[in-house]
């Protein structure tokens, strides 16, 4: 029975596949409404045709990749359940050390490992992928570093998380899930706020903005909105993309405005005006906050389902997943793969959330900067730096956008462009 459900599974991930592939390459429809062509949401208009050329086929196998991976991800945990694999580790973890909790850690440890191995060569592909469109510089020596912290920091609070939830599991059958959901409000809290000055100095440098000149514009602009800033932060990334981004990060005492140091070598100082009004948006209308509140009550939901499935899942075919129970440690690849298939397919709902609030926020900063102009240059620039599709499919779309499309926010601010004229023109 466990080879037959194996044989299926890897069965069904080839032709999803294909009809990703299918979708992308001969179905999906990133042409350019015809009232759009000729206007500053035109990429003809503001990328070469060789650029053009580069987009789409960039856009396309990127999109493929993302499409595969997380699939990529329930396969390979579905299969560690089938082969006994999550009983080995479970084995290995019983014969190193009688500590409960030394057993949680080198159980996730190799489950960890294992997953990372798996998954490595379409990680690779996504690396080789970007540094062969121009879109990352990084080394590959840089590039596995950044692996390396990912997998330990990823472990590390893996095994606190995995520790404290089976113990939760075991005390309580019934309410687990309550539970374990109350103690991740203060835990997701505390990884917001730690996160800017301990997690992602990590990866890059920090420092303030160095062009003093612009850090007093963009506080003067924190200072119209309120915002109790005192720097600007500019991060290194120049050694490892071409991309551009700005972003707010952290809460409290902890927050940061920070600035990739290519938005800065990229961008002029009316551009750069525009996305950090952009970000100070998001401070003001406190969308950091509805969305980590909109988070703690999707996992609220997300938790629950997960008791009942698993629940359901190992009462008929705990024998194929060599599993007892749900308190047993061996389930967690189970747990794993309900998760992120509960995050996937709440992603459409929660990318649309987060596009309304990245609409509210270019309203903000046009409003607040009155630069259309700036603005529009600024989004044709992060269009030509990633090499994104200014009008993407639908499913990729609803699935990778957290974002309006570069065709929604162009577009809307040549008609605050045009309102703006046509007030102007009718004033006395």
């Amino acid at each position: 029975m466990a080879r037959k459900m194996g044989f299926f599974a890897i069965l069904a991930y080839v032709l999803f596949g294909f009809l990703v592939y299918w979708y992308l390459f001969y179905i999906a429809d990133s042409t350019l409404p015809f009232e759009f062509q000729g206007s500053s949401a035109d990429p003809a208009t503001f990328l070469n045709s060789r650029e053009l050329m580069l987009s789409e086929e960039y856009s396309q196998i990127r999109n493929l990749l993302f499409f595969l991976a997380t699939p990529l991800e329930w396969l390979i945990y579905f299969l560690i359940l089938l082969t006994g694999l999550s009983k080995a580790f479970k084995n290995w973890s019983d014969e190193t050390t009688k500590n409960k909790y030394g057993r949680v850690g080198i159980y996730v440890f190799w489950l960890s490992l294992f997953a990372y191995m798996a998954t490595f060569p379409l990680s690779y592909i996504s690396y080789h992928l970007s540094k062969t469109y121009n879109i990352s510089t990084q080394t590959f020596a840089s590039w596995m570093k950044d692996e390396l912290i990912d997998f330990w920091v990823n472990f590390g609070m893996m095994v606190v998380i995995v520790g404290v939830l089976y113990w939760l599991i075991n005390r309580s059958r019934r309410f687990w899930w309550l539970f374990a959901w109350m103690l991740s409000i203060p835990f997701t809290l505390f990884i917001m706020f730690v996160q800017p000055v301990v997690i992602d100095p990590l990866y890059n440098d920090f420092y303030p903005l160095k062009n003093k000149e612009l850090e007093a514009k963009i506080l003067d602009l924190a200072a119209q909105a309120e915002i109790p800033a005192e720097h600007v932060f500019e991060v290194d990334m120049a050694e490892k993309t071409n991309a551009l981004n700005a972003y707010v990060t952290g809460i409290g005492s902890n927050s940061r405005i920070v600035l990739w140091d290519t938005t800065l070598n990229r961008l002029n100082d009316n551009q750069i005006l525009f996305i950090m009004a952009h970000e100070m948006a998001h401070y003001v209308e406190k969308h950091l906050y509805i969305g980590i509140a909109g988070y703690l009550l999707l996992s609220l939901i997300g938790l629950y389902l997960i008791h009942k499935i698993m629940n359901w899942a190992i009462s008929r075919w705990g024998k194929e997943f060599k599993v007892s129970g749900m308190g047993d440690i061996r389930s967690l690849p189970l747990f794993f793969i309900l998760l992120s298939m509960l995050a996937f397919a709440a992603s459409p709902f929660s990318n649309f959330v987060s596009r309304y609030q990245e609409a509210r926020a270019d309203s903000y900063a046009i409003e607040m900067t009155d630069n259309p102009e700036a603005a529009i240059t600024a989004f044709q620039e992060l269009t030509k730096a990633g090499l994104s599709q200014v009008n993407p499919p639908l499913l990729v779309k609803l699935f990778r956008y957290g974002h309006p499309t570069m065709l929604e926010r162009i577009s809307r601010i040549e008609d605050y462009e045009i309102q703006k004229r046509n007030e102007e023109g009718m004033s006395p």
